[in-house]
């Protein structure tokens, strides 16, 4: 994670944007005391105008019902939503599960499209229900909770680094979108290799373990971005693992440009 590419122009635009302790002025999000309605800069507050945002997984819907204290989501546990008759999403355990895993869920620093809150990662228990999904069978491996805990650790800190390199790029917009941006949805395609990682293999490196396709909200405009996650060392204090590869797709002249422009900056720094 630590050796992600960015270049160190963005790096400094993005921690202008991102860490001042006073909002920029333009942003809505943060002028509720001072304006009884928000004005139309920032898609994210048009409710009433806008269509419904989409739902994205499903497990989002309750996520919150799961963040925070563990003794409660462990009582939500037994809770059947009114709206199914179901109980809540992908948190029962596994029919030869050999150990009970948390379900608590941390929430994540990304803001979720078409709402006022951040996505939340899953459970330990629901980490181990998407794998037992794809195949995975527990018995060919020697895992403990502990394990699990680590792993669990391990993707959020992937997923955070990513945002925080997205970041980087979109500080190049920032006068366009002033609330800043927040994440709409997302994808996995680990066997289908960007065509930049294919040029790094024929090059004699490796292949990432991974990659994701993010799709960002600036403000009404729809932004593909392309993660490629390469193995390195675990940084045990941070929970570090991967050297992520982070920029925006050849969608548009706009993210073409953004990509020359960065290029730039590394050549000449």
């Amino acid at each position: 994670m630590g050796g992600s590419v960015s270049s160190p122009a963005a790096t400094v635009n993005a921690e202008a944007h991102v860490g001042s302790s006073v909002p920029p002025q333009g942003c809505p999000m943060h002028q509720a005391r001072q304006e009884s309605s928000p004005p139309s800069e920032c898609p994210m507050h048009q409710a009433e105008s806008q269509t419904a945002a989409p739902a994205g997984p499903a497990h989002q819907e309750r996520a919150y019902d799961f963040v925070g204290c563990p003794m409660k989501a462990a009582k939500d546990m037994s809770d059947i939503d009114p709206a199914n008759m179901m109980p809540p999403p992908n948190q029962q355990p596994a029919s030869d599960q050999p150990f009970p895993l948390p379900v608590n869920r941390e929430e994540s620093t990304i803001p979720r499209f078409g709402t006022e809150k951040n996505w939340v990662y899953p459970s330990e228990q629901m980490f181990w229900n998407a794998m037992l999904r794809k195949g995975w069978r527990w018995k060919d491996d020697s895992l403990s909770s502990g394990d699990m805990t680590n792993i669990i650790k391990i993707h959020n800190r992937n997923n955070e680094q990513a945002w925080e390199e997205i970041l980087k790029w979109e500080a190049l917009h920032a006068s366009e979108c002033p609330c800043g941006p927040s994440l709409k949805r997302f994808g996995g395609k680990a066997k289908e290799f960007s065509p930049r990682a294919r040029i790094r293999h024929w090059m004699g490196y490796e292949l990432p373990f991974d990659r994701h396709d993010w799709i960002v909200d600036r403000c009404g405009k729809e932004v593909r971005y392309v993660i490629d996650y390469y193995e390195g060392d675990l940084d045990k204090s941070t929970y570090q693992f991967s050297f992520l590869d982070v920029r925006p797709a050849f969608d548009s002249l706009e993210a073409v440009w953004d990509r020359v422009k960065v290029a730039w900056w590394r050549w000449t720094s």
